[in-house]
């Protein structure tokens, strides 16, 4: 460890600048400028080159990219159509959760969609979100609530939150396929733009 820490030691800014700065003090003594005290010079300026060198930067952390946290979100996707695929829900709420996982499965599809949806940081979170919580959460929790509705008969119904939430969910992922169409649309408009300047 201490080896570790002293080669590493010797790789930092602080000792370069302080080796340039001491190199300086050796080239002084050679010039004759710092006399009987040259030690205490080249030290002095190796010192101050330690300490006026910029600190170290710790590396940033390794953090997987979009790329891979869409991968990643494939295969929690995967699990969660297993989950789906053993839950009995009401007609009108299993069309929409169909409509839900294939836009969900379109957005994941690996390929050009992916490519594009891979440089937005946000479009992944919030697929994330859905795919890890938003989903499972609303159908978990209505056949939690259902249950308890049978023994408490006359209480609003389960099936209307979980519409809503579905309905809710499919709007924003709407709204994230619809940006990403913008978004290259706008591509494709900046190329003729950049074809019609050239010609």
């Amino acid at each position: 460890m201490a080896t570790n820490r002293f080669l590493g030691y010797l790789e930092s800014r602080k000792n370069i600048t302080g080796s340039a700065c001491g190199v300086v003090g050796l080239a002084l003594t050679f010039a004759g400028v710092a006399g009987p005290y040259w030690p205490v010079v080249v030290a002095g300026l190796y010192g101050a080159g330690a300490l006026v060198a910029p600190p170290e930067r710790p590396p940033l952390p390794d953090f997987p990219d979009p790329s891979a946290q869409l991968d990643e979100v494939r295969g929690d996707f995967v699990k969660l159509r297993a989950y789906l695929a053993d839950v009995e829900l009401p007609p009108a709420a299993a069309g929409r959760l169909t409509e839900l996982t294939e836009l969900l499965g379109a957005l994941l599809d690996p390929g050009w969609v992916a490519e594009i949806l891979a440089r937005d940081a946000e479009g992944v979170h919030a697929l994330s979100r859905a795919v890890r919580l938003d989903v499972p959460e609303a159908v978990d929790t209505f056949v939690r609530t259902r249950w308890w509705a049978r023994l408490t008969p006359g209480t609003e119904a389960p099936e209307r939150h979980l519409d809503r939430q579905l309905g809710l969910l499919h709007d924003e992922l709407t709204s994230l396929a619809s940006n990403l169409r913008e978004t290259e649309a706008r591509r494709q408009e900046s190329h003729t733009r950049y074809l019609e300047d050239r010609a």
